[in-house]
This record gives C-alpha cells, sequence and structure tokens, in this order.
C-alpha cells in the first residue's frame, strides 16, 4: 500500500491494480471514498476494456480473444515507478500473461497527486508495439454518499457544467449482465442543470452520459458542507452508478473513454466504438480531478 498525503489531505492506493482505496480530509478526519463489503472494491482502474464485452472475449485479427468485464488490469501488482510525499506513479507494462488477452506491447503509468484542493490522477498510456493499438480506459472512484454522512443519498444532486437543455444516456439491458442496447434515451430526474438523486434512477444499473462540452459534475447537498468535484475535460463519457436495489450509501462517479458492447457478438476491437486509436510509439495522456469543497 502506497501512502501519499498533504497539509490537506492524506490518500492511500493499492499497488494492486493501482486502485485508491481511501481520501481523507485531515480537518474533518473523514474518508470520501467507500469502503464496505455492500460493494468490495474503492476505485478500480479500467483497461484496456470498460464494461461487458460480448462473451467476454472480442476479435482481433481474426483471432478471439477473452477480455473480463473492465478489463486485466485489476488482477495485476503495478510498480512503483517514483514516490514523493505527496505524489506517487505506479506502472504496469505488458507481460506474458496479458498478451494472452491482449495482444498488444503496452505501458500504462498513473500519477496520483494531492494538491490543497484534492486529487489530481493522471493515466499514460503508451503503445510499445510495432502495430496500432486499441484500448478504452476509464476510473472508477465511489464516493461515500451521504458525505460526511450528512443527510441522505437522496438529499443529494449531480450538478452539471456547463448546463445544457438535455442530457442523453446509453440504454442499459441486462443479460444477465448490464450491456449497451444500442438506444439512447433522456437521463431521469435531471432539470436546468442537475440530477436530482434517487435510487429508483440505478435500477437497471448504469447510467452513461456522452460528454458533449461538460467540463465538470459536481456532488452536493443542502443538507451538507461538502462537495466533490470531477473534471471531465479529457474523457469522452461519464458513468454513474450504485449497486442496484441495495439502498447503498455510495455513488460511483466514472469517467469513460470507451463504452461497454452493444449487446450481440463479439466485436473487432479495432472497430470497437468509443476506444482509443494508438499509432506505434505514440502515447495518450488523460486526467481528472477530485476537487473536495
Amino acid at each position: 500500500m502506497q501512502t501519499i498525503e498533504n497539509d490537506f489531505f492524506k490518500a492511500e492506493i493499492d499497488e494492486q491494480g493501482a486502485q485508491l482505496t481511501h481520501l481523507y480530509q485531515k480537518t474533518d478526519h473523514y474518508d470520501y471514498i467507500w469502503n464496505n463489503d455492500i460493494w468490495p472494491k474503492h476505485a478500480p482502474v479500467l483497461f484496456p476494456a470498460i464494461g461487458r464485452s460480448n462473451k467476454d472475449s472480442y476479435l482481433y485479427k481474426g483471432t478471439t480473444y477473452q477480455m473480463p468485464q473492465h478489463g486485466f488490469v485489476s488482477d495485476y501488482t503495478f510498480n512503483v515507478l517514483s514516490k514523493a510525499k505527496d505524489t506517487v506513479t505506479l506502472q504496469l507494462t505488458a507481460n506474458s500473461q496479458t498478451l494472452q488477452n491482449y495482444p498488444f506491447n503496452f505501458t500504462l503509468s498513473i500519477t496520483f497527486k494531492l494538491q490543497a484542493s484534492g486529487l489530481h490522477l493522471q493515466f499514460s498510456v503508451i503503445n510499445n508495439d510495432n502495430q496500432a493499438m486499441s484500448f478504452s480506459l476509464g476510473s472508477h472512484p465511489a464516493f461515500n454518499v451521504p458525505i460526511a454522512d450528512q443527510g441522505e443519498f437522496t438529499d443529494y444532486q449531480l450538478e452539471i457544467t456547463p448546463q445544457v437543455k438535455q442530457l442523453t444516456q446509453f440504454d442499459i439491458i441486462k443479460k444477465p449482465y448490464p450491456f449497451r442496447q444500442g438506444t439512447t434515451s433522456l437521463v431521469p430526474n435531471y432539470q436546468n442543470g442537475i440530477i436530482k438523486l434517487d435510487y429508483q434512477m440505478f435500477h437497471k444499473g448504469l447510467i452513461i452520459i456522452e460528454n458533449s462540452g461538460l467540463e465538470s459534475i459536481k456532488l452536493s447537498s443542502q443538507q451538507s458542507s461538502h462537495s466533490i468535484q470531477l473534471s471531465l475535460h479529457d474523457f469522452r463519457y461519464v458513468c454513474l452508478w450504485t449497486k442496484e436495489d441495495a439502498q447503498a450509501p455510495f455513488l460511483c462517479i466514472e469517467p469513460f473513454a470507451g463504452l461497454p458492447d452493444v449487446y450481440g457478438k463479439p466485436v473487432d476491437i479495432m472497430q470497437k466504438e468509443g476506444n482509443d486509436l494508438l499509432s506505434p510509439g505514440e502515447s495518450k495522456n488523460l486526467q481528472y480531478d477530485i476537487t473536495i469543497h
């Protein structure tokens, strides 16, 4: 476990999967990250797939490869590339095991840096191969809601910036796991830039919103003096989720660069909707901030 801290916050990151497990605010002695067996994860990194793949697999050059939900990096221990008091960078490179699921020579580096306002996360993907590489990348942080035990889940709302007239989500179908249905609809409980939270809206599971120029999303309540804001500039989608039909006191706010499959047959990874493509030797950086108010 890697611990970083500054005058305002302390964070813990597990080398297994490079998963953020705690984000403590020192003033209020409160942990913003979910830790409970109702859902035993905290903030998984999703790579090189997001969500479910049809038959948990995909095609590449006519060969079928297995791909578990949200990819495979949660199963691997990352190396510590660098460490300072308030910053740590963890790294995973392709190896003989990853090549069985994903035939690309990649490097994935993740930097966690504490700031006075919260936590900055940067993801760097490098294609070390001599062929083009296709991937998805997502971050899956789960936040305690209510924040600091103030109010109830249904007292909270999400503020979208900039305000847009309508928000569209990808319709979800369960077979029995959640896939995209191939259609879209309006995000429930959205009006004038605000999504009011309730549990019914998550009955089908994921709410994946296409980010058409959205800058940030902010979780807050009139019952709480605290709020959590995520920047979204680098991510094409943002996903909202809490465990279905569990009345669970947490909400995942997930920046996505990629999508689950539309239900049907395995797809060719080079044509997978929402994926990023990197040429040989090319790299891509994606970053966002968790700002605590």
